[in-house]
């Protein structure tokens, strides 16, 4: 079987013109039923297998979407992207995926060769401020939608979820527990959800005057990285520990939980009550069940590839910020029922 069979060699064998097999891959209504056939067996006696690549070349672009997020091995992000997955498959496209790794540096060279793969448009999780990028991919007609961060201007399309309210919404949850002490684990401060999240822990902060928050940096948003956090806790003393404790993520909640309460033998939540973020599978199945903040990671997912779409379906299309609110989850971790609650408005 010969794999490096051309289109010319299909004509021949089949007896044809170049432009009739070109007519049977592309229009076929344009072949008789009996050309077809000549050709298409032509093409099953040579192994010829079509030049994509190439014909997308000549187009300009092709029917993939270029994808690039902060960390893949994130389960958040992993929903997300099976759900932009499943959303493109739906209008004949493909997904190229791309982990930034919160590098700015990768983040570039992702971007440079999705242009060079011809991607019909681009869905970015940016790691900061990629406005410089954005505008020149659109000068070259690649339309950009931002996912899981908020445009900062009205010229772009994003998708994500108000992280000051869902801040808010944890922090307001272990004081409604009877919580006081609390602390904010989380880091680096230049993730742009990172911040809001923190900044909307703050704003509940303010509703209680005896109440105080403690902000601890973690060496990224890792279960290790929570481990190291709840680790570095215990070492100030049992006395000085904050009794309640909310993570930007649910894996950090998940490396926190794992130190205090299985190497340190610290009841959760009696001794400290803990809240994650995003809500991923593994947060029901923890040793002790995790309360969380709940993200639609499929609608952010599947709104992004619509909004992408509607961005190529228009030479001057109206741009939209579609903004998710987030979801309470409550369960033993902070003492109670498996229940959730919309995050308050402000």
């Amino acid at each position: 079987m010969n794999r490096s069979a051309s289109i010319k060699d299909v004509a021949n064998q089949a007896g044809v013109a170049v432009g009739t097999v070109s007519n049977v891959l592309n229009y076929p209504d344009r072949v008789s039923p009996r050309t077809k056939e000549r050709v298409q067996r032509a093409i099953d006696e040579l192994g010829f297998v079509r030049n994509d690549a190439a014909r997308q070349l000549r187009a300009g672009h092709s029917r993939t979407i270029g994808l690039i997020v902060l960390d893949v091995g994130n389960p958040f992000f992993t929903s997300v992207v099976r759900a932009a997955e499943d959303a493109a498959a739906l209008q004949g496209s493909a997904v190229l995926l791309g982990d930034s790794g919160h590098n700015a540096g990768r983040e570039s060279n992702y971007i440079d060769l999705f242009q060079e793969q011809r991607v019909q448009g681009l869905l970015i999780s940016p790691v900061g401020d990629v406005t410089a990028r954005i505008d020149q991919l659109r000068e070259r007609g690649v339309p950009t939608v931002l996912v899981d961060r908020l445009a900062d201007e009205k010229k772009y399309s994003s998708v994500s979820v108000d992280d000051d309210a869902g801040g808010y919404l944890a922090a307001r949850h272990l004081l409604d527990t009877g919580r006081r002490r609390l602390a904010f684990v989380g880091g680096p401060a230049s993730i742009r959800q990172i911040a809001d999240r923190l900044q909307g822990a703050e704003r509940a902060m303010k509703e209680e005057h005896d109440a105080t928050l403690e902000v601890l940096d973690s060496d990224g948003q890792t279960v290790l990285a929570g481990r190291s956090v709840g680790n570095t806790l215990v070492e100030r003393g049992l006395e000085d520990l904050p009794d309640g404790i909310f993570c930007a993520n649910d894996l950090l909640a998940l490396g926190v939980m794992q130190s205090l309460a299985m190497t340190h033998r610290l009841r959760i939540p009696e001794d400290v009550a803990l809240i994650g973020y995003d809500d991923i599978d593994f947060a029901v199945s923890a040793v002790v069940p995790l309360s969380s903040i709940r993200q639609p990671t499929e609608a952010l997912g599947r709104t992004a590839i619509e909004l992408l779409a509607e961005e190529l379906e228009s030479d001057q299309p109206k741009h939209r910020a579609v903004i998710f609110t987030p979801e309470l989850v409550v369960r033993q971790s902070t003492g109670g029922a498996k229940i959730t609650a919309a995050a308050d408005t402000r």
